[in-house]
């Protein structure tokens, strides 16, 4: 069996989080009538893919996400879908038939950045490793790994405090020598040298102020869900979508796992999202985190490749 990655596993909206509701309907997303209906990635050719990534590329960064994300829409969900293709993890490196929230970002992302579908394989490596293209430099935790590297890459600019104002406050995340003792955390399987510990901190907006700032986030923003801090956790992001404004609401595209093993990309209304997650009580939702996607400037934090 291979090694769970942490990140994969809490990125799930874990607890309690039941199978998908018929109230979660994916929305239609507003398109041109003259433009060809929206095929799922996994249905087209490599050659086709190819050819939608090269005619897309002139396009600003927020629409091409758009367009690219949306042909994730029903794609199933499975757990930590990615790896390295050999080793500890030796899950491909890519594929589009499956994904779970966060290889959906990271694959959306690494499509949307690229000029040709030739520069996808890098681009998705420099968002999913540290420095290098190996299981122990994977960012596999979000607050201490995922988060901090790609924003110093240029591939994020943290924008909570933009939109959430007045109402953001800031919190962290610590990591200490008894985090590396749970379950959760061994589950990881990296080795004591490479076990990050310390303080991370994040700007948040609380649960119950996201859905009146909402509106005002544009389409396309990394939306990170963040629980409470607990010692023996190893990360408190346990889910991440992107933000589309579609007519008078907000909805929330993200890979959700359901409990009957049908879960899926969806578009979700953003405040069927947020009332789900206010019920959990186990280890509670406590708010979220935005991110903004860019284009990092050529050159910055390029991979160094393994013999």
């Amino acid at each position: 069996m291979k090694a769970l990655a942490l990140i994969s596993s809490l990125l799930a909206n874990t607890p309690a989080v039941g199978a998908v509701p018929a109230a979660v309907t994916p929305a239609r997303p507003t398109r041109n009538k003259a433009t060809e209906p929206v095929v799922v990635w996994a249905s087209l050719s490599p050659q086709e893919r190819a050819a939608f990534i090269t005619g897309e590329a002139g396009l600003p960064l927020r629409d091409r996400l758009l367009r690219v994300s949306e042909r994730f829409l029903g794609t199933p969900y499975v757990h930590s879908p990615l790896g390295e293709g050999s080793g500890v993890d030796p899950d491909p490196t890519f594929r589009l038939d499956a994904v779970d929230c966060l290889t959906f970002v990271e694959q959306a992302l690494a499509m949307s950045l690229a000029r040709s579908d030739a520069e996808v394989p890098g681009i998705l490596e420099r968002l999913r490793y540290a420095s290098t293209p190996s299981y122990e430099d994977r960012n596999h935790l979000m607050e201490a790994q995922w988060l901090p590297n790609n924003q110093r890459k240029g591939f994020l600019v943290d924008v909570t405090r933009r939109y959430g104002g007045e109402d953001t406050v800031r919190v962290q995340k610590t990591l200490t020598p008894l985090t590396w003792t749970s379950r959760s955390s061994l589950a990881l399987g990296l080795p004591k040298a490479r076990q990050p510990k310390g303080t991370y901190s994040l700007d948040m907006i609380p649960l119950e102020r996201v859905l009146e700032r909402a509106r005002t986030v544009p389409s396309g923003t990394i939306f990170v869900v963040l629980r409470e801090d607990l010692p023996l956790k190893a990360t408190r992001v346990t889910h991440l979508g992107f933000v589309v404004q579609k007519g008078k609401r907000t909805w929330l595209r993200h890979a959700r796992r359901g409990a009957d093993g049908n879960g899926r990309v969806v578009d979700e209304d953003l405040e069927t999202f947020l009332a789900r997650n206010a019920k959990y009580d186990k280890w509670r939702v406590s708010g979220v985190s935005l991110y903004e996607p860019h284009a990092p400037d050529s050159g910055g934090g390029e991979l160094v490749r393994s013999p």
